[in-house]
């Protein structure tokens, strides 16, 4: 869920059809205190946005009727079977308001997911989509302080407390257990890390948005702090990453990976973290470590970050831990040729896994 919204692409819905009335079976109280009524069993869900998807794949992979884009061939190795083909039906919210209007309705869908913010203007979408097309629509918080209770609620209102219960659990283990390692640390000794975007590094996440609070609830401090209550991207000068100097720089982007990393231009090469090698490329399939989109696939990408910021404190097996995740997450098997493409360079080493057995 992005914080750059336009009006939702929906307002011709009263002339294409009636709102369609979905039998409610019970009533519940969404993220945002919304009341929405539900039917008993939900079979069609549509997810508002990238976030959404994930968390829908991730609880009722059988219950989608799309991705907000088609997964890509690349991508199709580490999502089920069952669900790597599904069409690309575009997203409610977020940049760009892809949806079809009357592909949403098509898809005949008994609920509509929305994940991440829940503030004011989310609300308002999600209550005037559901009012003119009839389709119940819960804000779920996507915050990484509330995942487990998230997770809780979503698996509830799709049918699958117990699935629910248990990757919340695996949540809440996680974050005792960065907590723990994170907190012996005094603030002024843990890392300075600047967040790369982009082909040229130059697109970073300020301080405190839900695209960078993975940094520092590893135990990390995001440069780009904007120190006036700002949140979410922003792009900046050469210069002024060379004022913060970090002492990490983490990006999912490859093209700017190799730029710092095989052949550095000038202003690069001041900087740290690249002089000292401690740039770190974030796998990206089928959902990024880090970002893009924020959701529930941010898990991995905190033990992760954890382990580079503080390894001696909190150990990670990135072949073992990552296997595990994709098989409880994402329910499949990765084969080692796929891991290998994974996690290529993430950990410093050439692509390959033998070497990190």
């Amino acid at each position: 869920m992005q914080v750059d919204r336009r009006t939702l692409t929906i307002g011709a819905v009263a002339a294409l059809a009636a709102p369609r009335q979905v039998r409610a079976a019970r009533e519940v109280t969404d993220s945002a205190g919304r009341k929405v009524a539900l039917p008993d069993r939900i079979g069609r869900v549509f997810a508002a946005g990238g976030p959404a998807a994930v968390a829908v794949y991730v609880l009722r992979p059988d219950a989608m009727v799309g991705w907000p884009r088609e997964v890509r061939d690349e991508e199709k190795a580490y999502v089920l079977p069952g669900v790597r083909d599904l069409p690309g039906v575009g997203l409610i919210t977020g940049r760009g308001d892809t949806a079809n209007v009357e592909l949403l309705l098509k898809t005949k869908p008994e609920l509509i997911v929305d994940f991440g913010s829940t503030r004011g203007t989310f609300v308002s979408l999600a209550d005037s989509t559901q009012s003119r097309t009839g389709i119940p629509y819960v804000l779920i918080d996507g915050r990484f302080e509330a995942t487990a209770a998230s997770l809780r609620l979503l698996g509830s209102m799709l049918g699958v407390p117990e699935r629910g219960e248990a990757l919340a659990r695996y949540a809440e283990d996680l974050f005792a257990r960065v907590d723990k390692a994170v907190a012996s640390v005094p603030e002024a000794q843990r890392p300075r890390v600047y967040l790369a975007r982009g082909p040229d590094g130059l697109e970073t996440g300020l301080k405190g948005s839900i695209n960078t609070e993975i940094i520092e609830r590893a135990g990390g401090r995001n440069v780009a702090d904007g120190g006036d209550q700002r949140r979410g991207i922003a792009n900046v000068s050469p210069e002024q990453v060379l004022l913060w100097n970090p002492d990490i720089v983490v990006t999912w982007d490859r093209n700017f990976f190799d730029r710092v990393t095989k052949k550095p231009d000038p202003v690069w090469q001041s900087v740290k973290a690249v002089a000292e090698k401690r740039v770190y490329l974030a796998p990206t399939a089928p959902f990024g470590w880090i970002d893009r989109p924020p959701s529930l696939n941010r898990m991995i990408g905190l033990a992760w970050l954890a382990n580079i910021f503080h390894a001696e404190r909190f150990p990670f097996d990135i072949v073992k831990d990552t296997r595990a995740f994709y098989k409880l997450f994402y329910g499949v098997d990765v084969s080692d040729a796929d891991l290998g493409t994974l996690i290529a360079w993430a950990d410093g080493n050439p692509p390959g896994i033998a070497a990190r057995r």
